[in-house]
């Protein structure tokens, strides 16, 4: 069965304006105080433009803009003045870096901001299995390491193929690379029989529903997010949801996200060398077991509650610039 928030109403379809109405229909028939909106790709401009200035116009509700990333990551080059158009709609917005407030100010000077950590996922616990039968299901045999997600270029995943014959001189460990390629896949699969990664690397090119991502991670001691340049990444909070210790790079809010040596471990963009000695450090020092506790007394602050109760002190409030601790 799909995983599913209870409560939710599922309305908005981005490719059918008449549901962009509905929602606008909905917001003037209830009356609410705030409007909650996420942002993270130029391609919602049309429906949340549509639906932004309906409400501003035609309801006293204040709209608050949740930045995933102010401008996409690989952007376009209107990607900014779509950014602009509909940002310049909100009352207040959240970012989870301190290049993303950076960026919002560019765009909007006098934009109120607070800094707020990206949620962890709770739901997806209710997919997860113990490693024992997520392993046998996979097919796997021993350690397994995650990337998770889609595969773009700012990824970093190439620079992750290159740590593994490092990784591999010390540790026996299966790579999984689980998510869409947007373009490349030839590339990545040429580089893999290059490097003769055949039996090392597992590749599930697919969308992964919902109901299915807890048993990659459940299969995985570490998940890994190389990433080259970005803003955040949602995969972080799956990982931290489901205990599961994370090397990445210092890029974004990742940097401020893993505590470097107690969660898991930080190393600079683009680094190979750097990534397999910080896979193969977590593994012989045996730091699986200690990292998990940590993450269960760490992950507190990036609970739900946490960014209810920062949305009521910064919209109710009238208060800018407020970060969360």
């Amino acid at each position: 069965m799909p995983l599913r928030e209870d409560g939710a109403q599922h309305i908005l379809d981005s490719i059918n304006p008449i549901t962009w109405w509905e929602v606008y229909r909905r917001v003037k028939r209830e009356a609410p105080d705030l409007v909650i909106i996420p942002w993270w790709t130029s391609f919602w401009t049309i429906q949340f433009w549509t639906i932004a200035t309906l409400v501003k116009r035609f309801s006293s509700a204040k709209i608050l803009f949740i930045c995933h990333n102010v401008v996409d990551h690989e952007h376009h080059v209107f990607a900014k003045r779509c950014a602009r158009a509909v940002l310049s709609k909100g009352d207040h917005f959240f970012v989870h870096s301190e290049n993303d407030a950076r960026r919002l100010k560019q765009l909007l000077p006098t934009a109120e901001t607070t800094h707020a950590f990206h949620p962890i996922y709770d739901f997806f616990k209710n997919g997860t299995l113990s490693k024992t039968e997520a392993r046998s299901r996979l097919g796997l045999e021993g350690d397994s390491i995650l990337f998770f997600g889609f595969i773009r270029p700012y990824k970093g995943v190439d620079h992750l193929l290159t740590a593994m014959p490092l990784i591999l001189k010390q540790k026996r460990v299966t790579l999984l690379i689980v998510g869409e390629f947007w373009d490349g896949r030839e590339a990545f699969a040429k580089k893999i029989r290059n490097l003769g990664l055949e039996d090392a690397v597992r590749v599930v090119d697919k969308y992964i529903p919902n109901e299915e991502v807890g048993l990659y991670f459940s299969a995985a001691n570490l998940v890994v997010l190389p990433y080259v340049s970005g803003t955040g990444s949602g995969v972080i909070q799956i990982a931290n949801a489901l205990e599961k210790p994370v090397v990445a790079t210092r890029i974004g809010s990742l940097a401020e996200v893993v505590e470097d040596g107690k969660t898991g471990y930080l190393v600079n963009p683009g680094d190979s060398k750097a990534l397999a000695a910080a896979v193969i450090r977590f593994f012989e020092e045996e730091k699986e077991a200690e990292f998990v506790q940590n993450i269960r007394r760490a992950k507190r602050k990036f609970s739900w509650e946490q960014i209810v109760s920062l949305i009521e002190q910064s919209t109710m409030n009238g208060n800018s610039h407020i970060r969360q601790e």
